[in-house]
Parts: C-alpha cells; sequence; structure tokens
C-alpha cells in the first residue's frame, strides 16, 4: 500500500504515478491509496483503505462482528471509532459510519491483527457486545443480543470479561441480565 502523499514525499512525481496506474501496474484502491497490480487481491477490500488512509480509526460494532464471525449482519458501511476531538474523515469509498469514543472507552480492548501487511485496530468481540449494547438504539437491540449469543458460543468469552467492558461501556446494568439469562 502506497499513499500518494508518501510517494511525492519520497520524490515520485504525481505524474508517474497516473503513468504507472494507466500502465496497470498499480492500482487505484481508494483516492490517493495506491498498490502493485501484480499482488493479490485484497482479502478485506473494506477495511484496509479505512485503516490506511484514517491511521487513528478504530474498527468497532458491525464491521468489528463481522470481523470476529459473531454476526449474521452484513455491514454496509465500515464502522469506526474515532476520538473525540477528530473531524469526521471525508472518504469516498467505503462508507463510513463514524462513533466518537473518549476516555476508556476508546482505548480499552483494542486488538492489532495484520491483514494483507496492514496493521488493524479492531475492538475484541467481548468490548464489540459492549459497544454494541451502548449504541444499542442506533444499530439495534437484536445485533446486540445476538452479537452477546454468539459471542457466548463460539468465543468461549467470559461473562466476567462481558462486565468488565459493560462497566468500561457503563452498560453493566443493562447487560448483566442478558448473561445471566445465557448462564
Amino acid at each position: 500500500m502506497l499513499r500518494a502523499s508518501e510517494a511525492i514525499a519520497l520524490g515520485i512525481h504525481p505524474r508517474t504515478l497516473y503513468q504507472m496506474r494507466d500502465e496497470n501496474r498499480l492500482v487505484a484502491v481508494s483516492r490517493g491509496l495506491y498498490r502493485l497490480a501484480d499482488l493479490p487481491e485484497l482479502s478485506e477490500p473494506d477495511l484496509i483503505p479505512v485503516v490506511t488512509r484514517i491511521p487513528q480509526a478504530m474498527i468497532c460494532l458491525i464491521s468489528a462482528l463481522a470481523f470476529h464471525e459473531i454476526t449474521t449482519e452484513i455491514p454496509h458501511e465500515v464502522f469506526i471509532a474515532l476520538p473525540r476531538k477528530v473531524k469526521k474523515p471525508r472518504l469516498d469509498y467505503p462508507p463510513l459510519r463514524v462513533f466518537w469514543f473518549s476516555g476508556e472507552a476508546l482505548t480499552a480492548g483494542i486488538e492489532e491483527h495484520k491483514i494483507d501487511n496492514v496493521p488493524v485496530k479492531v475492538y475484541g468481540p467481548e468490548k464489540t457486545v459492549a459497544d454494541c449494547f451502548k449504541f444499542r438504539n442506533r444499530i439495534g437491540v437484536d445485533v446486540a443480543i445476538e452479537a452477546l449469543k454468539l459471542c457466548r458460543e463460539r468465543k468461549g468469552s467470559t461473562p466476567r470479561k462481558l462486565l468488565h467492558y459493560a462497566r468500561i461501556c457503563r452498560v453493566e446494568r443493562i447487560m448483566r441480565p442478558y448473561i445471566e439469562a445465557l448462564g
């Protein structure tokens, strides 16, 4: 992955980038973001441009659920979390849904994964479930409950971990009855 700004800083003229793109030696992944054409296709074609263009973004909510395979929802947007004071990024593609977090709700539960040699910050399964309960009015209570069930079944997460992140997200009173009902 090569950002046009990085190429220009290295002394590569924009015309050279455009020429390489026109000769099919480079592929434009997103505006100002390129990769070599002879490389295999991206395994996560929506996440990679987002985390490359917005380095402070953390993958959250439905996108994180899909990444961890604890939902039946198909994200039609890339859900990202940003620090409170960061402006909303402009990105042509893929469509974004931005949520602003602060304090421990922003920093807790982050996992870093390498996807196609690009570091991607994704909230862990338990933190993502707690976030889903926090934003249940925006993504749906049914999504949050389904995520909790699948997280408990597939990931073997413990009630203690779930309640830890529920406390951080200030949804412990809401999540506790569901966790207890699932056993």
